[in-house]
């Protein structure tokens, strides 16, 4: 007796909290501030493992391909978490129940129960094995309801997370001729100084207002797609924030000409998109040992700025200034970049590069190159 209640009760345990935390991964939009969740204790605690073995195993791109698989086999593992779940506590109750149930060559069991429910949940209707008494019914019946209604769910959610993903992606993939790559807030104004390119500017902070807007939504309601790496070893989600974060913080300044009051608001937007992903991972701010704009760097994106004619206000108010609008923001991309392996892009480049675009596995890229005709890797940046 003791024994069926126990099962029981545990069977009714394993199957509340599993729909819970589907439901609330799933379909729930809001974020959930419970501290103890199944999908968050997951995620954390195979993150950590996952990245700790990646980084003592592999570096360089090798490392951020093992890093990228992380995302996509981290969800499979947690729908079957899920999956095992709802078998094993169904199979509970139909234990507790007495295993009611009609099985040819051998007695009935838990074994026999966990197969009943496995072949019931997956809508298999194998008939080897049937419910004998009406509670078993229902149980079954019941049971298979569930495992429909989860495999729909399923397969509404996984669409969706991929659009999510996305949609992310464009804008990062559109920083690169408008940025470099990685992304640098020097190179973005750089970029901007023809003829009405501050116009431009003003509608790229717009443009990264609203994506910083999108990011937030999409990623407090799914988790799951911070972990989702870029196409491009050097791009990232939390990289083209930065550079963002970097260019608006130059541009409230004084980057005279410049649009002050759509780079206040994407700023806004974007520490406030970074604050509230420091919050669900749990990464609280902190202070780095280097300084991503010493004085001297500071020195010299001033002199490039000025050649390339935008002028950056100087003196102490300035500095202090910029100062401030970093302490806002930089220590949670640390915090973040250390969490999640994210490289974090610098404030300026000591040397040129070659966009994505410009790149290629073929030869072909290399002579257009020479010609002129491709463009040349150092030709836009420091």
């Amino acid at each position: 007796m003791k024994v069926g209640i126990a099962s029981a009760v545990l069977g009714v345990l394993f199957i509340v909290i599993t729909l819970g935390d589907a439901f609330e991964t799933i379909v729930f939009p809001r974020r959930v501030t419970r501290r103890v969740r199944l999908a968050r204790v997951f995620f954390r605690c195979t993150w950590r493992l996952w990245s700790a073995s990646v980084r003592s195993l592999a570096s360089g791109r090798r490392q951020e391909t093992l890093l990228s698989f992380y995302g996509p086999f981290s969800l499979l593992i947690l729908l079957a978490i899920w999956a095992t779940g709802l078998v094993v506590g169904f199979a509970l109750l139909h234990f507790a129940s007495g295993s009611a149930i009609n099985v040819a060559g051998e007695p009935p069991g838990f074994y026999t129960d966990l197969y009943l429910s496995g072949t019931t949940f997956f809508t298999l209707g194998l008939g080897d094995v049937t419910p004998r008494t009406p509670l078993a019914r229902v149980l079954t019946v019941f049971e298979a309801g569930v495992g429909f209604g989860f495999l729909a769910l399923v397969i509404g959610f996984l669409p969706g997370l991929n659009q999510s993903f996305s949609r992310r992606e464009v804008n990062i993939s559109l920083l690169d001729s408008r940025a470099g790559s990685p992304s640098t807030a020097a190179e973005m104004f750089l970029r901007h100084r023809y003829d009405h390119g501050l116009e431009a500017l003003q509608q790229l902070f717009n443009e990264w207002e609203r994506w910083s807007a999108e990011l937030l939504e999409s990623h407090l309601s799914y988790p799951v797609l911070a972990y989702f790496r870029s196409q491009h070893d050097n791009q990232s989600w939390l990289g083209a924030l930065t550079t963002v974060l970097d260019a608006c913080a130059l541009a409230m300044v004084g980057v005279e000409g410049a649009c002050a009051r759509q780079a206040e608001l994407t700023f806004a937007m974007a520490r406030h998109a970074l604050v509230d992903l420091s919050i669900v991972f749990g990464v609280s701010p902190k202070e780095t040992g280097y300084d991503r704009l010493s004085v001297s760097d500071l020195v010299y994106l001033r002199e490039k700025l000025t050649a390339a004619g935008l002028r950056l206000r100087e003196g102490a108010n300035a500095d202090q200034k910029l100062a401030e609008l970093r302490r806002m923001y930089e220590p949670y991309v640390y915090s973040l970049g250390k969490y999640l392996c994210i490289s974090i892009p610098p404030w300026i480049t000591g040397s040129p590069l070659t966009d994505n675009w410009q790149t290629s596995p073929w030869q072909q890229d290399s002579d257009l190159r020479k010609t002129g005709r491709l463009g040349r890797p150092g030709d836009r940046h420091f």
